[in-house]
């Protein structure tokens, strides 16, 4: 048993000169643009975890929902409870798949990314989440090369997650951090519906 301590002990020392040396070679401080895609659960969730993250650190946040926006979210009661942290903005009036109408999907898209722009000039905010922001690009509601430069004309330590299936490549091309989520197993095959408090 000590000689499996003693080598897990080692690599562990090796492991940490390693990382060490990667920490501190990591010296930039600037903000970030995160896209979470895929068509795996938790993009949104990741997304939401990041606002309360910020929050915790003292950042005002912002939230525009894309697409979603007909039903209240769990995020969203949530927090509203915090108006003067965050601002939060559902600006969508349901899935796609549910509105059948691109012209107004795209209007309200359009619409969605005018109050994205007062976040991204706004320096004061630390984070900004926009949910499902690919979803309205996959689609074209919007064009991805102005959106694309709004976000990399916003002020230099404001991070921004971006959330949806579908991401486009240029946003993935400017993007600091992508993570992709896989399907591994989803409760909904099973048939198990959506319930409150995991997946809105």
């Amino acid at each position: 048993m000590s000689d499996i301590n003693e080598r897990h002990r080692v690599r562990m020392e090796r492991k940490k000169a390693i990382i060490d040396a990667k920490i501190a070679a990591a010296d930039k401080q600037i903000g970030i643009i995160i896209v979470n895609t895929g068509n795996g659960k938790g993009k949104s969730s990741s997304g939401f975890g990041m606002v309360v993250r910020a929050m915790g650190h003292g950042m005002k946040v912002a939230v525009v929902q894309f697409i979603k926006g007909a039903m209240s979210t769990g995020e969203e009661k949530f927090l509203r409870r915090f108006p003067d942290e965050v601002q939060f903005h559902a600006m969508g009036e349901g899935y796609t798949w549910e509105t059948q109408d691109r012209e107004r999907d795209v209007a309200k898209a359009q619409q969605a990314w005018e109050m994205a722009k007062t976040f991204l000039a706004d320096p004061s905010i630390g984070l900004v989440l926009f949910d499902e922001l690919n979803i309205a690009l996959k689609y074209k509601y919007l064009d991805v090369d102005v959106v694309i430069a709004d976000l990399l004309d916003r002020p230099d330590m404001q991070h921004v997650v971006i959330t949806g299936r579908g991401a486009p490549d240029e946003l993935i091309a400017v993007a600091d951090t992508v993570t992709e989520m896989a399907v591994v197993k989803h409760a909904f095959k099973a048939g198990i519906g959506a319930q409150a408090g995991t997946e809105w």
